[in-house]
């Protein structure tokens, strides 16, 4: 398969009992690492994607020291033929899926003069496109079980566009049309559809490398701690099917809003 790799594993899964699934597209070295700890800890085998599986080394050796069991797939989520193939391959080596988290970025900011279209439709792949082919193939193994969670990873620009921003909410809040969407059609059979809006600065060697001073000013409590913000995944995938949660919004006591 073309921008394929081969998946790295550690851990070991009982062959009587098929292992509950965790995908998380888009593990990048924060908020998706986080979460995928965070449900490998509970016993879910985890299975992260993103554009390199050699990035994703340091996480699977991680989960697996800590006692779980993850495996590593390169996935370019824009890439129709790459999704669905990603599904196919989890259903048929690990398991059945019961739970995927979408965690695609795409935070770029450029002046709207200098936004080139190509600038603007690669951004808008990888925040809708990504989403909508993800989510698609996630109902799609997921429905015929009747239960399930999908977790879309929302920010601020979700809502409303910021000064340079327009790409950025432009992918984003079509992100959110689609999750919304997707939890009128298929909640009431048995999936959770769920987003969460991130409103606030992550703390990430990218943030304390390129915002060193608003980390600092803001102090402890001024950025949203990637760990904190998994325990919000967990606790929506836990809720009961007569009290879901659609959407939540995360934010630091001190940030603007």
């Amino acid at each position: 398969m073309t921008g394929w790799s081969q998946p790295a594993s550690v851990g070991t899964t009982g062959a009587l009992n098929p292992p509950r699934v965790c995908c998380v597209i888009g593990a990048g070295d924060a908020t998706g690492s986080a979460v995928a700890r965070r449900f490998a800890r509970e016993g879910y085998t985890v299975c992260a994607a993103r554009r390199s599986a050699a990035a994703l080394h340091p996480l699977v050796e991680r989960i697996g020291t800590e006692g779980g069991s993850a495996r590593a797939f390169g996935l370019d989520a824009r890439r129709e033929e790459q999704v669905v193939a990603f599904f196919d391959q989890v259903e048929a080596e690990v398991g059945p899926i019961e739970v995927v988290v979408f965690n695609v970025g795409g935070n770029v900011r450029f002046p709207i003069l200098e936004t080139t279209a190509q600038k603007y439709f690669k951004v808008w792949e990888m925040c809708a496109l990504a989403g909508f082919l993800v989510g698609r193939e996630a109902a799609r193994v997921m429905l015929p079980r009747a239960h399930g969670t999908l977790l879309f990873t929302g920010a601020t620009a979700s809502l409303r566009g910021g000064s340079g921003f327009a790409a950025f909410a432009g992918g984003k809040a079509a992100l959110r049309a689609l999750a919304q969407s997707m939890a009128r059609e298929i909640g009431p059979k048995g999936l959770h559809v769920a987003h969460v809006v991130i409103d606030g600065l992550i703390d990430t060697a990218f943030a304390r490398e390129h915002f060193a001073q608003r980390v600092a000013e803001a102090g402890i409590d001024g950025v949203l701690n990637p760990d904190h913000i998994a325990e919000t995944y967990w606790w929506l995938h836990q809720q009961p099917r007569d009290a879901w949660t659609f959407e939540i919004d995360l934010r630091p006591s001190v940030e603007r809003w």
